[in-house]
């Protein structure tokens, strides 16, 4: 069975995403990781399925590289920005992704603005933040990101007691003269990966206990993003907004073995 997809990238984080409004694609978990790998597929952060939706625009089925499923910021612009190419949207769009449903624009300037649910629930302690903005993040905050031995720490804080069973992403977050600097540790990928939308969008909320304001600029090893919002008097947030690139990098067709 030969499937044509189209490889984005959004600040570097990089997706494999398949019109499937046909409804007849379906892959395994071991599909799906074959895919994603970087020395024996094509390569990927993660995978996805572009379907109808009875209501809204579409529907954005998203697995990590490993197979698992999560809501993904980045992943989510790319979609939208692919579902554009296949005529399904123009400007404006309101799809449904892992966490429920989201607004989407096309801005003038090529940058792909999302609208994220409104955040709740945070938990602070000392330099750390943890912050659920559709899949679960752990801020720490720290002198120097770049020194950062991201894997190992951030591994060990994703395995550890406080957050098992499903563990956690964890974001490696330096404040640097009214911008920040985030390094990524992805459960899913099990690796850094050069950016994660929902991970820079908590780093951004977590500034705010920071004295960071609206809008906030970061910094990944993969581009620039910006995060708006608005506190709550609950101590949340609402009208979270994350904007950024996403970037058809090439098509191709892959071939699945269903026998």
């Amino acid at each position: 069975m030969k499937i044509p997809f189209q490889k984005y990238q959004a600040t570097g984080n990089d997706f494999i995403i398949v019109d499937n409004r046909s409804g007849n694609i379906r892959l395994t978990t071991e599909q799906i990781q074959h895919l994603c790998d970087r020395k024996f597929g094509i390569g990927a952060d993660g995978f996805m399925l572009i379907e109808t939706h009875p209501t809204l625009d579409f529907n954005l089925i998203y697995y990590n590289s490993d197979g698992s499923q999560s809501l993904c910021g980045n992943g989510s612009r790319a979609a939208v920005q692919m579902a554009a190419t296949l005529g399904m949207i123009e400007r404006d769009t309101t799809f449904q992704a892992y966490d429920g449903p989201h607004q989407a624009t096309r801005l003038a300037n090529g940058l792909i603005q999302l609208k994220m649910n409104p955040v709740s629930g945070i938990q602070k302690s000392g330099d750390a933040v943890f912050i659920n903005t559709g899949s679960p993040h752990l801020i720490q905050f720290v002198a120097s990101a770049p020194v950062v031995n991201v894997v190992e720490e951030g591994r060990a804080i994703r395995y550890s007691e406080p957050f098992k069973p499903g563990g956690t992403n964890v974001n490696f977050t330096e404040l640097q003269d009214g911008q920040l600097l985030v390094r990524t540790y992805e459960r899913g990928v099990e690796d850094e990966t050069l950016s994660c939308g929902t991970g820079v969008t908590a780093a951004a909320l977590a500034a705010h206990f920071r004295g960071y304001t609206s809008p906030v600029h970061v910094k990944t090893k993969g581009g620039e993003l910006s995060v708006t919002f608005e506190p709550t008097s609950e101590g949340g947030f609402k009208e979270i907004y994350l904007t950024g690139p996403a970037v058809k990098v090439f098509d191709g067709v892959f071939e699945l073995d269903n026998s």
